[in-house]
């Protein structure tokens, strides 16, 4: 049994083909124009549509461009007179999924209506089927044998089994759209499909109208109705990213749809339903926020039913060589080319480094590695370059002397780069980014220094 809408300017006909159809326990809509019926076909309440081409005003062809054009994609079979094939190719390129000449018997318009919807729900299931290999394959994407990796697992297998809201928070970078990818594709909403929307990158008006869609006219630029996210993701998962970016009286709104599992489009005072899982994401700590006044307290509850914490890479550095060599495969396989990878003193090097940018910084730094490196065997000296090593850097302030802090601070980066490199000065200016003669010379101001300070200590000894 299928919703269709019958779009004829004779009633005759409107008439007939109801009656046919609902013997075969469709439910029927008819329309005597194109411009009565549109906004209940791109409001996606019918799973096909029967068009005349020919009628009055819109004719059956401007109709179907005006369906494409607002996002529909219903199936469309359009009825022709003999003699119109070609009106009838033209809506065939504009995506019609067949057309019938009139006059046409019963049987023949049944056959050729029972056989669009399987095609319409043929495509719906290799769409699911589509997204749901593309997020078990995100799953199997989750890189690390580390003890925070094995209970991040864990706790994925565990709010899957849940239709709760799921906060999950971690630093930029450490893999949270990867993990919301992975309860979706172990839930059982795993077939229907998952969207996802940045809610930093729009303004707050653009945003609502981006979840709950919006009417035609409901503002300046809009000139069709649009479905949102929610009713798009219905029976699905909805991934809003950045949620703390969110404006505070839209979070009003979106705490009535998880409360209520209700809402309204812009411009539009209908209430409208949808059953969809939330899985919102942030990168800050989500309860200062609320204690800052920027977001409401309630809605903070209501995400946060089944909370997820991604550790930063910097506590789980033993997946960093594996995560490394998936990347470089990863790379090589995009660019057709064998795999490079990382001698050992590059990888301890990257293993030291304190990745503020986490897993994606990490991925850039494999990315670029793979670009530059003339050996498929790639060594320290390639990537040195490009990490700042705040793990060490941060504690370097400590000790350093009021109004002497710059030099202090070049002192202990010398004699960081000579301990690296075993004294060689020729890689020790190299990695400070001086010629040899100007290290020379510093290390010289710097002998002349430490010689001062001692003459003076043993001086005080001595008048002590």
């Amino acid at each position: 049994m299928a919703s269709i809408c019958v779009v004829d300017d004779k009633e005759l006909l409107r008439d007939s083909l109801s009656a046919t159809l609902e013997r075969e326990d469709h439910r029927v809509t008819t329309f005597g124009c194109p411009e009565d019926a549109l906004p209940s076909i791109t409001d996606g309440q019918y799973e096909l549509v029967l068009t005349d081409l020919k009628m009055p005003g819109m004719d059956g062809v401007s109709m179907l461009r005006e369906m494409r054009a607002a996002g529909c994609e219903t199936p469309v079979i359009v009825m022709t007179a003999f003699g119109s094939v070609a009106s009838a190719v033209e809506a065939m390129k504009l995506g019609a999924s067949d057309y019938v000449q009139k006059p046409f018997d019963a049987d023949m318009i049944v056959v050729q209506v029972e056989r669009a919807i399987s095609q319409a729900q043929l495509v719906k299931e290799n769409e699911a089927l589509r997204t749901s290999v593309s997020d078990m394959q995100a799953s199997r994407d989750m890189i690390g044998d580390s003890d925070p990796m094995i209970e991040t697992r864990i706790h994925i297998a565990q709010v899957a089994n849940s239709n709760g809201t799921v906060l999950i928070s971690g630093e930029s970078g450490t893999g949270k759209e990867l993990v919301a990818r992975a309860i979706h594709a172990s839930s059982s909403r795993a077939a229907k499909p998952m969207l996802c929307l940045n809610c930093a990158a729009l303004s707050a008006n653009l945003l609502e109208s981006e979840l709950f869609g919006h009417e035609r006219g409901a503002y300046t630029g809009a000139d069709r109705a649009r479905k949102g996210r929610f009713e798009m993701a219905d029976e699905g998962t909805l991934l809003l990213d950045e949620i703390s970016e969110m404006a505070l009286p839209l979070q009003a709104k979106l705490l009535r749809v998880l409360q209520e599992g209700e809402f309204e489009r812009v411009g539009s005072s209908a209430t409208r339903r949808a059953n969809v899982r939330v899985i919102a994401t942030t990168n800050r700590d989500l309860m200062d926020w609320v204690r800052k006044g920027e977001f409401r307290e309630d809605l903070f509850y209501r995400l946060n039913v089944l909370p997820v914490t991604l550790v930063p890479l910097r506590e789980r550095v033993g997946d960093v060589a594996q995560l490394a060599a998936h990347f470089l495969k990863q790379i090589a396989k995009r660019d057709g080319r064998e795999p490079a990878s990382f001698d050992r003193s590059a990888l301890a090097l990257l293993s030291e480094y304190d990745w503020p940018g986490n897993v994606r910084e990490l991925e850039n730094v494999c990315e670029r590695a793979a670009a530059v490196a003339t050996d498929r065997i790639i060594p320290a000296s390639v990537v040195e370059g490009w990490l700042v090593n705040t793990r060490q850097t941060t504690d370097a302030f400590e000790g350093l002397r009021p109004g002497r802090m710059l030099e202090d601070m070049e002192r202990r980066l010398i004699e960081y780069a000579l301990k690296k490199h075993g004294g060689h000065r020729e890689k020790s200016a190299k990695t400070l980014g001086m010629g040899v003669r100007t290290l020379g010379m510093k290390l010289k101001q710097m002998r002349e220094e430490k010689e001062r300070h001692e003459n003076r200590n043993a001086l005080v000894s001595s008048a002590m």
